[in-house]
């Protein structure tokens, strides 16, 4: 997308389509002076209204029933334009879905002048780029994280510096392209375009991680309804993602086939009284499951609260292994004292942050939006780092190399209009 200017307002608008929920949040971006705890942005913003409502149609992330998702998207954003009293053109959404996956290239090129320019650096980013278009797969963000000259690495800003070489390494995330479609046409049948696509363990950070954080170390970890994503951020930079579909909706299943409830009263059990951490009197403290069936004759039944630690708990312990594992896969490993935060809807179980602590061997915190003006207190908690991280990524849109936008169909044609539209570029 068109980075924001620092010198002018914006109106954006942030989607973010979860497994369970969907948020539309539509916000002004203020340019203000740096703040000291987020430095890198050049933004205030300002809440304008909200949309949010319960998600049909989706598992894991993904679009599985293309009528169901339309029909949640077009409440959710008619909530959000009547909240704010602007109608949406574009929209920034996030990807949480498709298997997301880091890749690093590491380009060198030959410096055309005695020093480097813009020219050189936009041949190397694009020569990234070109190595890491892969079949079946789509780039969701392309990011330089260290600079090169004649072989010495982690030069801050090359422009205008001496050299005959000059090297770039890439962060490219990539994403399955089928995921990634499907959600974008749900978009579309809404009669609203894609501006960008930000993979939500990147924008979860951008929402919640500290400037210092971010420049000490720090692991992101999104515990969503149907994924588990994680991002890690090192000097400053997003350094890295990783995802898989493990995340909430498994608990909530878990719970209703130990306790043979519904679902629905299973997901409420969880949102009230779950835990993992037990208590002493938690085999004392009872808890009402309704009847399976509509029934009155049949009577509830009732657990201790123990028993729901019981079932819980081990699900939660399976996902933070998980996150555990690939932790010790990436550069994290090396930063052992580096802190792990914890987003989204499972993270507000009670004990699950000495618990994380425990399994990944770090300290751990709850990541709640930073900087975020006019947010509703129902949305400031953790499940919403996603969807305000989006707000957040304009300001951030300038640290990505693009490749140029395909000129449209419509342009590009044999027709009348196609002609017309040529001779528009040429003339004007």
């Amino acid at each position: 997308m068109k980075p924001v200017s620092p010198r002018r307002s914006a109106i954006v608008a942030a989607l973010d389509i979860g497994t369970s929920k969907i948020v539309c949040l539509i916000a002004r971006l203020k340019p203000q002076h740096p703040q000291e705890v987020l430095r890198r942005r050049s933004h205030g913003i300002e809440i304008l209204g909200v949309g949010h409502t319960e998600a049909r149609g989706m598992k894991g992330g993904a679009v599985i029933n293309l009528a169901e998702v339309e029909e949640a998207l077009r409440h959710a954003v008619d909530l959000a334009e009547r909240d704010a009293s602007v109608q949406l053109e574009s929209v920034v959404l996030s990807v949480s879905s498709g298997r997301p996956s880091s890749e690093f290239y590491a380009v060198n090129v030959n410096v055309a002048g005695s020093s480097v320019a813009d020219g050189d650096i936009s041949r190397a980013l694009a020569a990234g780029c070109h190595h890491s278009v892969r079949s079946g797969r789509v780039v969701l963000h392309s990011l330089p994280i260290g600079f090169g000259l004649d072989g010495v690495r982690g030069v801050g800003e090359p422009r205008g510096m001496l050299a005959r070489e000059f090297g770039v390494d890439m962060h490219v995330v990539t994403a399955d392209a089928a995921a990634a479609r499907n959600l974008m046409l749900a978009v579309e049948r809404c009669h609203l375009s894609v501006e960008t696509m930000v993979a939500a363990p990147y924008a979860a950070g951008l929402s919640v991680i500290a400037d210092d954080e971010s420049d000490i170390g720090a692991a992101l970890i999104d515990m969503g309804a149907g994924t588990t994503t994680v991002s890690l951020f090192s000097g400053g930079r997003f350094t890295h993602c990783d995802g898989f579909a493990l995340g909430g909706n498994h608990v909530t299943m878990d719970l209703a086939r130990g306790l043979n409830a519904r679902i629905s009263d299973a997901e409420r059990i969880k949102t009230f009284y779950g835990s993992v951490l037990a208590g002493g009197s938690d085999e004392r403290d009872m808890i009402t499951v309704p009847a399976v069936n509509d029934d009155d004759r049949e009577p509830p039944q009732f657990v201790s609260r123990a028993s729901l630690v019981r079932i819980i708990k081990p699900r939660i312990e399976e996902i933070l292994e998980m996150v555990r594992d690939r932790l010790a896969a990436s550069s994290f490993a090396n930063e052992p004292r580096a802190r792990a935060i914890l987003t989204g809807g499972v993270s507000q179980l009670t004990g699950l942050p000495e618990l994380a602590a425990r399994i990944l061997n770090r300290p751990v915190r709850i990541g709640r939006p930073l900087g975020i003006a006019g947010l509703p207190e129902s949305a400031k908690g953790p499940a919403f780092a996603v969807a305000t991280g989006l707000l957040v990524y304009p300001q951030a849109a300038h640290l990505e190399h693009f490749e140029p936008r395909r000129t449209r169909q419509l342009m590009t044609g044999t027709g009348y209009i196609a002609r017309v539209g040529r001779w528009l570029r040429e003339s004007f």
